[in-house]
């Protein structure tokens, strides 16, 4: 994931950058707030983690500004925070964080966490694939999936969802097809 972090404590930062790279993520450090802001308005990061406690711009302003700029898809936010509470907690997520992490941090506690902000980014990108427009043939109703293959409807959803499919026969399509039908068997029936 390409992460982006914010921390005035230079030994601190360092360090969780050397860390988030040894998992595996490509990561772009700052020193505070404002800092961190500039750069995400110039880059999409699908994380930040951000120090609560920072001179200029903490990282509760810094959140609220993140969540209040829609022109950037979802960005995952941890709040990296030595402050303990209740209060402290409620109010970072009333400002938009997603998840906490208390000072000093250890690598496995880090790992899990950075695994849960993968899954449900990963879960809210295929939301807003279905909520997206779909390819879908005029005629035979297929749709056109990711691969550019054209799928039956009810494959397509069943794959990408839990849905199952139970076929019935709306009013309207029963009286414009079925009804017709079933009196032609009756007459047929009475007639023959």
């Amino acid at each position: 994931m390409r992460i982006l972090t914010a921390d005035d404590d230079e030994v601190a930062r360092k360090i969780l950058t050397r860390t988030l790279r040894s998992l595996g993520h490509e990561v772009e450090e700052t020193k505070d707030g404002h800092e961190a802001w500039a750069e995400y308005r110039l880059h999409h990061f699908n994380l930040i983690i951000s120090d609560w406690l920072m001179p200029g711009m903490d990282g509760i302003e810094l959140t609220k500004l993140v969540r209040s700029d829609n022109r950037q898809k979802y960005t995952y936010i941890i709040m990296l925070t030595s402050l303990e509470g209740k209060g402290r907690y409620l109010e970072g997520m009333e400002a938009g964080a997603d998840d906490f992490i208390n000072k000093p941090f250890d690598k496995e506690t880090l790992a899990a966490r950075l695994r849960v902000a993968e899954r449900i980014l990963n879960l809210q990108a295929e939301v807003k694939q279905l909520e997206g427009l779909l390819p879908i043939c005029a005629y035979c109703k297929k749709i056109k999936d990711d691969e550019n293959q054209w799928q039956h409807m009810e494959s397509y959803i069943s794959h990408r969802t839990e849905a199952n499919f139970s076929h019935g026969i709306c009013p309207q399509c029963y009286e414009k097809h079925m009804l017709p039908q079933l009196q032609m068997l009756r007459k047929s029936k009475l007639g023959g």
